[in-house]
């Protein structure tokens, strides 16, 4: 048996499987990177409506790949794991290339995330591979997730790039915890990003291009 196997059908593992959930409370600090220009340029508190997309793991879109209602959001709960993450194709840290931003903003209520840090990929017939293995089969995961699951507002996940440091991929279902104004929001051209990008660049041996 593959160790990431297809999801079951729809509705399966609602029937089967109570969700394993991690609540982020109510003034959660949730640090995220995103791009202000390129294929898909958000705002700081934007969701990619568009996708799937097939370089991204946990997009919970139904194909084909287009613009939809449906939206996700990739952060981590520490900097580092954002740098990790967003920048681990290359391995270099391109502070200026699509215009990339850090922002930091805590959630004005309590979110309810399904736990794949824990037991519930393998109760639910899957494995940590969800978080490391292949991409296609993780959309799929997390597409069936999104529609079994209604009460599930996005995924916590470890961070294979960052020692397992817990990662977030919120739904577009958090709009709504999302506040008015970060409490951190800087570019990454930013001078005051230099000692935190020369500790990420130490920390995983990446790369920093101007």
């Amino acid at each position: 048996m593959p160790k990431l196997p297809a999801p079951p059908s729809r509705g399966q593992l609602a029937a089967r499987f109570p969700p394993g959930v991690k609540r982020l409370r109510e003034g959660t600090l949730v640090w995220r990177i995103y791009f202000r220009d390129g294929p898909h340029p958000v705002g700081w508190s934007g969701f990619r409506h568009f996708g799937p997309v097939p370089s991204m793991r946990f997009d919970q879109h139904s194909s084909p790949a287009r613009r939809q209602a449906r939206g996700i959001m990739d952060g981590a709960l520490r900097i580092y794991t954002c740098f990790a993450e967003v920048f681990q194709h290359t391995r270099t840290i391109k502070r200026s290339r699509k215009r990339p931003w850090l922002v930091g903003f805590e959630l004005t209520r309590s979110v309810s995330l399904l736990d794949l840090m824990g037991t519930w990929p393998t109760k639910a017939g899957a494995s940590m591979a969800l978080c490391s293995g292949r991409r296609d089969r993780a959309r799929a995961w997390s597409l069936r997730i999104y529609e079994d699951y209604p009460a599930i507002e996005g995924l916590c996940y470890p961070s294979s790039m960052d020692r397992n440091q817990p990662a977030v991929a919120l739904y577009e279902r958090v709009r709504d915890a999302l506040p008015a104004r970060p409490v951190f929001h800087r570019a990454l051209i930013d001078p005051t990003l230099n000692s935190a990008i020369a500790r990420a660049t130490t920390l995983f041996n990446y790369g920093e291009e101007p």
